[in-house]
């Protein structure tokens, strides 16, 4: 599976990873929304840990379609709503 960090590039995971990453998609989407940053950031930050710790990145000559876009680590729910309103975090 092919994830994409935002601003960081993409990263091929495999199925334990992709597993923890669907665990984790809840805590997300809970978190935003409930608008709590703390707990969105929380999810996050162990998200962005679960693809670099489980994927290999990408070349950056060979992209390849997400089938999950992360955003940035340092982004808060009112970022991620941003981008969800303007489609930047669907491909």
């Amino acid at each position: 599976m092919i994830v994409r960090i935002l601003g960081e590039g993409q990263f091929e995971v495999g199925d334990t990873a992709a597993a923890q990453l669907d665990a984790l998609d809840s805590e997300l989407d809970a978190a935003v929304e409930a608008g709590d940053d703390v707990a969105f950031k929380s999810a996050l930050s162990r998200s962005v840990e679960v693809v670099r710790a489980g994927g290999s990145p990408v070349p950056d000559d060979s992209l390849h379609p997400a089938e999950i876009i992360l955003p940035s680590e340092d982004a808060d729910v009112a970022e991620v709503l941003r981008l969800l309103a303007d489609g930047q975090l669907s491909e």
